[in-house]
């Protein structure tokens, strides 16, 4: 997908326990209702995921994620969208590429499935997140222990990136996400945002997944996600003037907006 500016990856989360909007969408008219609006408000992908990957989640079922997922991606691509399928298992990511969907955005990186990156290969047109991960909703959080977090999800994300080109994935498929959140401290987050410049030296686009997340609400004092929009709208303008590749919101036309300033002050 070419480009000018940072992409804005709209959340649809056909799940009754995502943090910041489960339920919301888990019924296949009202999922199908909020991606209109976001390809109403400018959208460039909608990313479906039907499992929680917030602290603490119990994983579903492939069935039951499937169950959640294929109706309503293919119905987005008879809307015209552009789909990313966000899920951590190669059979979910099969179905998902077999309705139209043309990213997979999987938060283990490819750990979590080994068959993942097979898939990957044999379909060189799709596109590949690769986010920085230590585990499984319900453990990742044990893992949030670095000496230097920035080097170390560095060389995590390089080694993941080295293992997939073995495994026959292309260079041009990857893009890597250096996991806000997950496994990781409100500390962690901040240095990881503020040294984005420096997980660019890998030579792959960036993906940042900040919205509504509890580092946000930590600094603000804002215990519900919705009140920490205004918070990620500012992450947002920030990661656009940086350059990242995409942002993952659960908005989208604040963020269009924000992105569009971004580059008018980056003339």
């Amino acid at each position: 997908m070419s480009q000018e500016r940072t992409l804005v990856i709209g959340i649809l989360n056909v799940t009754p326990d995502s943090f910041a909007d489960g339920g919301k969408h888990f019924d296949f008219e009202s999922a199908i209702i909020r991606a209109k609006e976001m390809i109403a408000e400018g959208v460039d992908i909608i990313d479906v995921g039907g499992e929680s990957t917030r602290p603490g989640a119990e994983r579903v079922s492939e069935e039951e994620e499937r169950v959640r997922v294929i109706p309503v991606i293919t119905e987005l691509i008879e809307l015209g969208a552009v789909v990313s399928i966000d899920t951590m298992r190669a059979s979910t990511a099969i179905a998902a590429i077999g309705a139209g969907a043309t990213f997979v955005n999987d938060v283990s990186g490819g750990l979590a499935d080994p068959d993942m990156a097979k898939v990957i290969a044999k379909n060189p047109l799709v596109q590949y997140i690769v986010m920085h991960w230590r585990g499984h909703s319900d453990q990742m959080q044990k893992s949030a222990i670095y000496s230097d977090v920035v080097s170390e999800v560095k060389d995590e994300l390089d080694e993941r990136i080295t293992q997939l080109l073995k495994a026959g994935v292309a260079a041009e498929q990857i893009i890597i996400d250096p996991g806000i959140g997950f496994a990781k401290t409100a500390e962690h987050n901040w240095e990881l945002l503020r040294n984005i410049d420096r997980l660019s030296l890998l030579g792959y686009p960036i993906l940042v997944g900040a919205s509504r997340k509890k580092f946000l609400g930590e600094l603000l004092g804002a215990n519900s996600p919705d009140d920490r929009e205004a918070a990620t709208i500012a992450i947002t303008t920030a990661m656009a003037q940086l350059g990242v590749w995409g942002v993952r919101t659960h908005a989208v036309k604040a963020h269009r907006d924000a992105i569009e300033v971004a580059m008018e002050l980056n003339k």
